[in-house]
């Protein structure tokens, strides 16, 4: 029985490793689009949004099937801003269903999601959340200039960015539904590991990739407040 058991881990190993990997380069991406969108502050989510931020959400290369219509989808992670003003580890999440705006011909674009309460994140760990429905979702302000002109009229929950052929701009997302990926956070924080225990920095990643993404978050926090 015990050989028969060391068999079986052996051959199970390789593919805990192989899907290991795949939510590696999850948080490589993420990290990468949250980067490049914050390299160009004029073209780029205002640092006041930044700063009132109570999580974030990055989803690289959600796709499009149809023109306005169809099936859609993309996976991704989201984080929290904790009270001492540091983010926690990242939970991973998947986004499908609804109405996504891409411009017209675009099949894949990278999506972040601002959320400016914790009422849509509650809402997420404890279910499937519709955005829209359960929260009010508008298409992002960009920009340094956009930060004065939208003061003391940021109204919605959350806001929603996509970046498609270079571009960065506010897409409208009322519809798509966020769930937690219970199996990528498996994968990746172990087997009973829960969204909760992620989000509230009670779990650890097994996946250096996740840690570079939240220190990614922290870097931009850092100027935004700067």
């Amino acid at each position: 029985m015990r050989l028969a058991l060391t068999a079986l881990l052996a051959l199970l190993l390789p593919f805990a490793a192989q899907a290991q990997q795949r939510e590696a380069e999850r948080a490589e991406n993420a990290s990468r689009v949250l980067a490049e969108i914050l390299r160009i502050p004029e073209e780029s989510i205002p640092e006041r949004l930044l700063r009132e931020a109570e999580a974030i959400a990055v989803l690289p290369d959600v796709i499009k099937a149809g023109l306005g219509f169809g099936g859609r989808g993309g996976k991704g992670l989201l984080a929290v801003r904790g009270r001492d003003g540091t983010w926690s580890n990242p939970s991973f999440i998947t986004l499908g269903g609804g109405s996504i705006g891409f411009q017209a011909g675009v099949q894949s674009a990278d999506v972040v999601l601002v959320f400016r309460t914790r009422r849509g994140v509650e809402n997420i760990v404890n279910g499937k959340f519709t955005l829209g429905a359960d929260a009010a979702v508008a298409a992002g302000p960009v920009g340094r200039n956009a930060q004065a002109s939208t003061d003391g009229r940021l109204q919605a929950e959350i806001y929603s960015y996509s970046r498609a052929r270079g571009l960065f701009a506010g897409i409208a997302l009322d519809g798509a539904v966020i769930a937690i990926d219970n199996r990528a956070n498996r994968r990746v924080y172990g087997r009973d590991v829960t969204a909760r225990m992620i989000l509230e920095n009670r779990a650890r990643p097994q996946v250096d990739a996740v840690v570079a993404f939240r220190d990614r978050l922290e870097e931009a926090a850092a100027q935004a407040a700067r």
